[in-house]
């Protein structure tokens, strides 16, 4: 963008929105260059919209001057979704936090996409409810990027994940268009299904200012157990019977050996028998008087070849201390390697144990730290290669490793991403799922929605 045409973009976007919405200081820009990923790109300015309002004006701007806007909310996404490109200008909705409407008879609520998402669930339990899906990232992450990415988390394997709790969305297309998708209730068949297109497409098709989210009521109690056993295949076979049964737990998450040992590093799961080599974690809600059954099912499905112990958490405590520790793990493994790529594929719960042995194989032969763990009730496994980004031979087996992995998948009925999204760390991947025809209706949509192209660029879509 040239220097003229930047200061004048910049004077309509003070104008839209007010000076002090408007950034380009060098540690503002540093500062929105990047998410999780290790790659960053300085924007040419920061927006911070604060309404609806703000967001159509933007929008007309970014439309007149053909400048390029990356929408984010937490900045917390690990596949460069809200990276941005040269030339570009970062839309931030962390100031859009409102909660607009909270309808606890009708089991809904209306946010802003600044919102964070523990928040929503928090509030919901004030009155008997709550918010399904919890990323681990919940307590800091925003719903506007759960909506981008689809996000999920532990509860997916029985709640299901973010599209599955939207109702309807208010969003301003690429085009400048305002548009509202659909209703309030949780029936409701008019027209096509926009708000499920939207939710997932990671900001390229609109810009979201609204959601309707629904809420479940809160289950009364709820149990957790943690399993171990002398191997992955072991575990990976507990789960699939798990899956086979009648009861399906609220929980469902899977541990190897390199993700124990970083808990234990932690401080956490220090008492496991010896030779564990993989390790579950299982939870159950529902009504109080009717857990002892659930638990006995499941206890039930987890025994078998391989398994050498079996614990209750005794109470709210120890059942908090277990599920800190598992969502500490992300981070606590970027202690192995200066560099963690972090992939969460996705296979039939059936197929688990046959990509678990891969990516053994694959750890094998590269000589790599890979470490897995994910949610195994819905086959989603983050698979983290661990690497030293000065090593250029250890960047080399990252790259095949990633292609080997991903043909593994797919091969074995999966897909490549589960609720992280494709971003720009995967988008050159895509046509290994996704067909040309496909990519290209695709590619029509998109141009439907954003005919300049203007919103996140460079994400989702293979060139």
């Amino acid at each position: 963008m040239s220097t003229a045409l930047l200061a004048a973009a910049q004077a309509d976007f003070v104008t839209a929105l007010g000076a002090d919405r408007v950034f380009t200081d060098p540690d503002t820009l540093t500062l929105y260059s990047h998410d999780e990923t290790a790659k960053a790109c300085r924007p040419d300015a920061v927006l911070f919209p604060a309404s609806h309002a703000h967001v159509v004006a933007l929008v007309k701007v970014a439309l007149a001057h053909h400048i390029a806007l990356v929408p984010r909310a937490g900045g917390s996404g690990n596949v460069g979704g809200a990276l941005p490109v040269t030339g570009s200008v970062v839309v931030s909705f962390e100031c859009m936090r409102r909660i607009i409407e909270f309808n606890p008879a009708d089991r809904y609520m209306v946010v802003e996409p600044g919102v964070v998402t523990a928040d929503i669930d928090q509030l919901a339990r004030q009155h008997g409810l709550f918010y399904p899906p919890d990323p681990g990232s919940a307590p800091y992450c925003r719903i506007g990027g759960n909506l981008a990415m689809n996000a999920a988390g532990p509860r997916a394997v029985k709640y299901g994940v973010t599209r599955d709790y939207v109702l309807g969305l208010r969003a301003v297309t690429g085009a400048g268009a305002e548009i509202r998708t659909g209703c309030r209730t949780t029936k409701g068949v008019t027209g096509y299904d926009l708000t499920r297109l939207l939710v997932g497409s990671e900001g390229t098709l609109a810009l979201i200012t609204e959601a309707t989210v629904r809420l479940m009521p809160a289950p009364e109690a709820r149990a957790t157990l943690r399993v171990c056993y002398a191997s992955n295949v072991a575990a990976c076979q507990a789960v699939a019977r798990v899956m086979q049964q009648a009861v399906i737990p609220c929980a469902l998450e899977f541990m190897d050996q390199r993700s124990i040992a970083a808990i234990q590093a932690a401080g956490a799961a220090t008492d496991l028998p010896h030779g564990t080599q993989a390790l579950l974690m299982v939870e159950a809600d529902g009504v109080t008087t009717d857990l002892p059954r659930q638990i006995a099912a499941l206890s039930a499905a987890l025994r078998g070849d391989g398994m050498l112990q079996l614990l209750e958490a005794a109470n709210a405590s120890e059942v908090a201390a277990l599920w800190q520790a598992r969502k500490a793990l992300s981070h606590a493994v970027k202690r192995i390697a200066p560099l963690k790529i972090n992939e969460d594929v996705v296979v039939p719960v059936s197929r688990l144990a046959e990509l678990v042995a891969h990516i053994d194989t694959l750890a094998l032969d590269t000589g790599l730290p890979v470490v897995s763990f994910g949610h195994a009730g819905n086959g989603n496994l983050h698979v983290n290669f661990m690497v030293d980004p000065a090593n250029s031979r250890q960047l080399e087996h990252a790259r095949a490793s990633l292609q080997s992995l991903f043909a593994k998948v797919l091969a074995l009925g999966g897909t490549l991403s589960g609720e992280h999204g494709i971003g720009t760390e995967k988008r050159d991947y895509m046509h290994l799922e996704v067909d040309a025809q496909t990519m290209d209706l695709l590619r029509v949509i998109k141009a439907q929605f954003d005919p300049q192209g203007l919103l996140n660029p460079g994400k989702l879509l293979s060139a």
